[in-house]
């Protein structure tokens, strides 16, 4: 069934705007799938799905590489950085990236896969990311090569 929804999901990001998890729901509903909102956030962020911006609107969109080798996490993170704007801030040893709604799933996922040791671990919202750190030093480290990906 997962596989189904999902499949279910790219489509309809390919064939028309979705704005909002409701909004995915309910096209999803009318398609015969019901699910919860954990679970669209969960297909979301595995989907890897994010907003773009179409005739002035953010949308969900299939991330540009999927008919590419997956990669990396650190390539995933410099392509979600060329494509959607990000503004760093610190709280204590936590980092907070703050972004467009419907992306802060993408870059913690891709975070967590790059593995970077300066990362101890990553909780995402909608549009907001906390990237706790094992001190402040880690976080020095963890926000310059976050902004290097940043500036391409």
């Amino acid at each position: 069934m997962k596989q189904l929804r999902q499949r279910a999901i790219r489509d309809l990001v390919e064939q028309r705007p979705i704005r909002t998890q409701q909004e995915l729901a309910a096209a999803l509903r009318d398609r015969g799938f019901r699910a919860t909102q954990a679970t669209i956030s969960r297909d979301i962020a595995e989907l890897e799905l994010v907003k773009v911006g179409r005739e002035g609107v953010a949308v969900y969109a299939l991330p540009a590489r999927l008919a590419e080798p997956d990669p990396t996490g650190e390539e995933r993170l410099r392509r979600l950085f060329r494509d959607i704007p990000v503004e760093f801030r610190e709280a204590g040893p936590i980092l907070v990236l703050v972004t467009l709604p419907g992306s802060a799933h993408a870059i913690a996922a891709a975070l967590d896969r790059a593995r970077w040791p300066e990362a101890v671990g990553t909780i995402a919202g909608d549009d907001t990311l906390f990237i706790a750190c094992a001190d402040r030093r880690a976080l020095a480290r963890l926000r310059g090569r976050l902004e290097r990906l940043a500036a391409g």
